[in-house]
């Protein structure tokens, strides 16, 4: 079987699968990457040395034989690329195509309605609904964007991404973990994580400060990243006189946000809806992190099981910050609840959201498709795709008995 991935820039959330396939496939894998990645993702520590990685090809400097590698290819997965002439030619002979998608309206459903989105819509996705085109549904509301506008019927499969999988020893990574405060009191560590945007709240995480130092709660909040509210986080923690029990860290490359994730009890995933997937999340529960995450972010419902493996509040409402801090609270005071939420985080991962899983679980759905015969999983990665509207978000992350 040859397979070829085309997207816009490979990054090391997508590497560890790619180096799955290739260990399966050889030479008969390819990542195709349209573009130069991004100057501000580069400086983040997602720049890879991309000329040492022997399955990509740069369609910017080799356009024909990418051209012909997308054509000759038996599975094309085409995703992260707005410009449809990489998989036209492809599409229009009727060959096989996995699409993958974050969602058509982050913004609002509502905008489903719009004429000249929907024609746009049905060029590039509803035409197709007979022709043998999947998708992979990166994000919990991505089927139900998609259910709109008529495309993909019964053709849509649960996806994401899947950053590198640690092996841990539970029991050495717990100890890490403990920490006590200046008088030698255990104290609780709490991570946040991200670019500094309006999207990601990142506010939430030093008003949550603010609220356990008035609560009584010895913490210690650590700030990874950077961006365009920096300086006011900075001077808010100040006014509130929190600089002995926050600290700001800038960005840090990958390993080093691991490091944090490891020694962290708590990790905090504010963003609201415009969080299209949050690899981050994926990390901090391989971590063994006890999360508490936002129900509207994209990953969340695929991952999280509130009260299972990791603690979700609602978001789009207007207090959210308040039942956030609550569930922060209630995890700073419960020791054991944290280490259960992180011990079944850790197995989330290991067991099915890891890239090892999903390379066998995309071979196996690919070779398939060769034959004529879809086989999606049972549950997790490439089963089919739950429609979760977003509204309904918060409440999915509450079934199968899972209760506060």
């Amino acid at each position: 079987m040859k397979l070829a991935i085309v997207s816009n820039y490979i990054n090391h959330h997508q590497i560890p699968m790619s180096n799955e396939l290739y260990q399966k496939l050889g030479t008969a894998f390819a990542f195709i990457q349209t573009s130069p990645m991004e100057e501000d993702r580069v400086k983040m520590g997602w720049g890879e040395e991309v000329r040492s990685i022997p399955y990509l090809r740069l369609y910017y400097e080799e356009p024909e034989a990418c051209a012909a590698c997308i054509m000759d290819s038996d599975v094309v997965v085409f995703g992260g690329v707005e410009d449809e002439r990489y998989i036209k030619p492809r599409l229009n002979a009727g060959k096989i195509v996995i699409r993958a998608s974050e969602r058509l309206y982050r913004e609002g459903q509502w905008k489903s309605v719009s004429p000249r989105g929907r024609k746009k819509k049905y060029e590039d996705h509803t035409q197709y609904a007979s022709a043998p085109v999947y998708l992979l549904c990166h994000g919990a509301y991505v089927a139900s964007d998609f259910q709109l506008v008529h495309a993909y019927p019964d053709k849509k499969y649960v996806w994401g991404y899947f950053p590198e999988m640690h092996t841990y020893d539970l029991n050495h990574l717990f100890l890490q973990k403990q920490h006590v405060d200046q008088n030698g009191k255990p104290a609780v560590r709490l991570l946040w994580a991200g670019r500094f945007l309006k999207l990601k709240h990142p506010e939430y995480a030093l008003r949550a400060a603010k609220y356990l130092a008035q609560q009584g709660i010895s913490f210690h909040l650590d700030m990874v990243g950077g961006g365009a509210l920096e300086e006011s986080l900075r001077k808010q923690a100040a006014d509130w006189h929190l600089g002995h029990c926050i600290t700001f860290h800038g960005f840090q490359p990958p390993q080093n946000v691991r490091r944090f994730m490891e020694e962290a009890n708590i990790f905090l995933f504010t963003s609201n809806y415009l969080e299209g997937w949050g690899a981050v999340l994926n990390e901090a529960m391989n971590s063994a992190c006890a999360v508490v995450a936002g129900s509207g972010i994209g990953a969340v419902p695929y991952l999280v099981r509130h009260g299972h493996n990791g603690l979700v509040y609602r978001t789009g409402r207007l207090f959210e910050f308040r039942e956030f801090r609550k569930q922060v609270l209630k995890l700073c005071q419960d020791e054991p609840l944290q280490k259960r939420l992180g011990v079944h985080a850790y197995e989330t991962i290991a067991h099915a959201w890891n890239p090892k899983e999903a390379a066998d679980r995309l071979y196996r759905f690919c070779e398939g498709l060769m034959i004529g015969k879809v086989q999606p999983e049972q549950e997790g990665p490439l089963s089919p795709a739950p429609l979760i509207a977003p509204r309904r978000g918060y409440a999915y992350t509450r079934r199968e008995g899972f209760l506060e």
